[in-house]
């Protein structure tokens, strides 16, 4: 199969690929950039596992394919921190106990980071309403939901 060339910021760096026109996101991030980060789950965009920010939007990168993000601006947890610090969202998951298996997590701190970006100061059922489409088998989302309300700048 032919390969095409894309280009895209990724994680705020600008990388350019070759990829099969058929590779979904979620594969070129795995195993061309080694981003551990996104996770399959279902393969059918229904569980968040594999959610990223395509555009400012959280997508699942399972239903995106690889040449969709050309000229694009694509995020991971990896790209969520800066200079070895972690980001102001990913702290309070930790701190309010946001975390169990963390299979979720990578996928509930994007869409998180999706609505803060768009409404800093969204209100509860405006949280649950961003983090839907992202499954959570241990957790119980009340502190994920705590977290993201604590990390609400005031």
């Amino acid at each position: 199969m032919e390969k095409v060339k894309i280009s895209f910021k990724l994680n705020g760096e600008n990388v350019t690929v070759e990829t099969p026109p058929n590779k979904r996101l979620l594969d070129l991030l795995r195993e061309d950039f080694e981003l551990t980060s996104v996770k399959e789950g279902c393969g059918e965009g229904e569980c968040g596992a594999c959610t990223v920010i395509l555009n400012n939007e959280a997508v699942t990168s399972c239903t995106v394919l690889a040449p969709q993000v050309d000229n694009c601006e694509v995020v991971t947890v990896e790209g969520l921190g800066k200079d070895g610090e972690l980001d102001k969202l990913q702290e309070k998951f930790i701190e309010e106990g946001a975390v169990q298996c963390g299979y979720c997590t990578p996928g509930m701190l994007l869409s998180a980071k999706a609505l803060l970006e768009k409404n800093p100061h969204p209100s509860r059922d405006e949280i649950k309403t961003a983090i839907e489409g992202n499954l959570c088998r241990c957790t119980g989302y009340k502190k994920i939901v705590d977290a993201i309300e604590a990390s609400i700048e005031e």
